[in-house]
């Protein structure tokens, strides 16, 4: 993504929920992605999950009919994606594990490659600081699943530079989305002000207010929320949901993102969401 039309070629850190939708976005779109995942068994499973998004995207209607897939390599090696035009970082919600891939890998791609942290909750900035070159760093908040959002999140932050800004949009155009560009800080827009909502319903149905059914059905049918809060929260995934809202309870100091005591609870139990096939709501096969 260095100023010229070179063709797009994604490397994307980790094999998560986000991490494999991103991928399988993509993937659908024509462009080679290197998956780098170092848990054996969560790698191992990538091809077949990748492949299952990509059929439930068609299904859809969510993919181009008329382009060939990318291929798909997954590695334990960052090393085999260096030839890539962007990095996407895709790991858990927590500053220390993003830094260090970020940190690892900025020194084996070239100084023009801009590095994508896909972020719901930690500022950029205070990732940039690991980076030898702050200004190569960009947040992008994709929405789960991606290849049925067609709107980014794109986070600027205070040291990105303007190249990197140039080749991100020129991506997301080649993944045919629409970014949307903010600024930096906690939880930035989207899960500034969805992640206290949903913690907010949980603690309603905690109480014993409402049924989870009837606090979706309200929020949908009332106040116009696509799927309710807590079948999103399924989405998002609890374990994760509950870590983007202790990242935003240190960083604001606010009250209401102090993880709900059913939400922990649930994480406990391994109800994580749809990924586990339980959460709020019970699932059948899932993706995982």
């Amino acid at each position: 993504m260095s100023g010229h039309a070179e063709a797009p070629r994604l490397m994307v850190l980790g094999a998560g929920t986000m991490g494999l939708g991103i991928t399988s976005l993509a993937v659908g779109h024509g462009i080679p992605v290197t998956v780098v995942e170092v848990d054996e068994a969560r790698a191992g499973r990538a091809p077949a999950a990748v492949t299952e998004r990509l059929r439930m995207a068609q299904l859809m209607g969510a993919l181009p009919a008329d382009r060939p897939r990318g291929e798909l390599t997954v590695t334990a090696s960052p090393a085999d994606g260096r030839d890539a035009t962007a990095v996407v970082e895709a790991v858990t919600e927590d500053t220390p594990t993003k830094a260090k891939v970020l940190e690892a890998v900025a020194g084996l791609t070239g100084a023009q490659v801009p590095l994508i942290s896909n972020t719901s909750s930690i500022p950029i900035d205070e990732l940039a600081g690991f980076i030898a070159d702050p200004a190569r760093l960009v947040g992008t908040h994709f929405m789960n699943p991606p290849y049925l959002i067609p709107t980014v999140e794109v986070i600027r932050g205070p040291r990105t530079g303007e190249a990197v800004m140039t080749a991100v949009t020129d991506l997301l155009r080649a993944l045919e989305r629409k970014p949307v560009v903010v600024g930096d800080g906690p939880g930035f827009v989207t899960s500034r002000v969805l992640h206290p909502m949903i913690n907010d319903a949980i603690r309603v149905v905690q109480e014993g207010t409402a049924t989870v059914e009837a606090v979706d059905d309200l929020m949908r049918e009332c106040l116009g929320h696509r799927t309710g809060p807590l079948r999103t929260a399924d989405l998002i995934g609890l374990d994760n949901l509950a870590d983007s809202l202790r990242v935003l309870q240190t960083r604001t100091g606010d009250s209401r993102c102090a993880p709900s005591e059913l939400l922990l609870e649930k994480v406990r139990d391994g109800h994580l969401g749809r990924k586990s096939g339980r959460g709020f709501y019970a699932y059948g096969k899932e993706l995982a």
